[in-house]
């Protein structure tokens, strides 16, 4: 028997079963266990805060992806941040800060792999699982190199209050182009305005999005970074100018279907306009992080780029705030604290 941590007890989440349509509580079993000690060339790490990002729901599902589906009676797979408080392994000390893919738990066993040491000074610890952690990287790498925006071009992203659309707009402002947001809710569309300093921002939750479009992108749009697919994407397409740019990161809109998929019924306008559609995954940028990580940390630093987090207290409250990013409740990036 392995050797185990006394007076630890970690509470994790596990996939029960793959859900159709949205996860329910059936889906889940938590589960109470024994800490293990770290063993040789491992270490343990005391999750602090846990991401939860609209991919978790992909990775629920069986099938082909970019990353392997989480298996039935596994951990759910998570990005989150924690304290090492054990350590077998020489690249780690007990007290160093860390981020990676830990799960949904309260405490991980951890070979090193994957695992990075985070520099808490250089921001609040919520801020690397936001502007400074994956949501900032897939904006950060999926705006420059896929969308490749130009001073004076017209950047709309989707779900721009949202974790990667506050990256996407914040980022497209500062090099100089108009950027529109699209957002549900007037609360959030005064935010990423008012706070954020975009250009204009429309208000999906209203009506259809194309008279927006047609006011605030009068000469068509270059760049459009997608969040949500769907019915968005399509009248998006319509506005868009020769050469634009479309970055697909991803559809949450279509995440939880029980029919098939809807798939941009008006994509000639990518033929009609000689335009791009290019998918991403953040994780083909992986060797280039700290690039990001230096250039966002720095506007945040300057007072030109914001980082807002929804922060939800409480490990337990994970399935039911799970759900709040495929209803729209959000705003901001969402985050659990472990407590």
């Amino acid at each position: 028997m392995s050797a185990v941590m006394t007076g630890f007890t970690n509470t994790s989440f596990k996939l029960a079963a793959r859900p159709f349509g949205l996860p329910k509580d059936s889906d889940w079993l938590r589960e109470q266990t024994p800490v293990p000690a770290p063993g040789d060339g491992e270490l343990l790490v005391k999750v602090r805060y846990i991401s939860l990002d609209p991919a978790m729901r992909g990775w629920m599902n069986e099938g082909k992806s970019y990353i392997r589906p989480v298996a039935i009676g596994e951990v759910m797979r998570a990005g989150a941040l924690g304290e090492v408080i054990a350590s077998n392994h020489p690249d780690f000390a007990v007290g160093d800060i860390v981020e990676g893919m830990l799960g949904v738990q309260k405490y991980a066993i951890s070979n090193g792999r994957g695992l990075s040491r985070i520099d808490p000074t250089l921001a609040p610890l919520p801020s690397f699982l936001n502007a400074l952690g994956m949501p900032g990287m897939t904006g950060y790498f999926g705006l420059l190199d896929v969308g490749q925006p130009k001073a004076g071009e017209t950047v709309v992203v989707s779900a721009a209050a949202g974790a990667v659309g506050q990256v996407v707009g914040q980022t497209a402002k500062i090099l100089g182009c108009k950027v529109v947001g699209i957002a549900g809710g007037q609360d959030k569309c005064d935010f990423v305005v008012n706070e954020l300093g975009f250009d204009a921002c429309i208000d999906y939750k209203r009506g259809p999005i194309f008279p927006g479009l047609a006011k605030h992108c009068p000469e068509g749009i270059d760049v459009y970074f997608d969040n949500v697919g769907g019915d968005i994407l399509d009248a998006v397409m319509a506005r868009l100018r020769l050469h634009a740019r479309i970055v697909l990161c991803g559809a949450i809109s279509q995440y939880n279907n029980t029919t098939p998929i809807q798939g941009p019924k008006n994509y000639l306008s990518l033929l009609v306009n000689r335009a791009r559609m290019q998918g991403i995954v953040v994780f083909d940028w992986a060797d280039r992080y700290p690039e990001a990580v230096t250039a966002i940390s720095g506007w945040m630093r300057e007072g030109r780029y914001k980082s807002r987090e929804d922060i939800v207290p409480g490990l337990d409250a994970f399935p039911e705030t799970l759900l709040k990013l495929f209803r729209g409740e959000n705003f901001g990036k969402l985050i659990i604290e472990v407590t």
